[in-house]
């Protein structure tokens, strides 16, 4: 299966809000995405974790 299921964490507050999933074998770098941050109560950048 190509597709991993990733985490987005936001960057201002360290939380992890967010689950999705990416194709490793066509985007190889960590994904990082303006999303709403529910505890910071603001959009801020999200990127991908471990």
């Amino acid at each position: 299966m190509p597709r991993d299921i990733i985490t987005l964490q936001c960057q201002e507050c360290k939380r992890r809000n967010y689950s999705t999933t990416k194709n490793k074998k066509t985007m190889t770098e960590r994904l990082e995405l303006k999303k709403y941050c529910r505890f910071c109560r603001k959009h801020h950048a999200h990127r991908e974790v471990k």
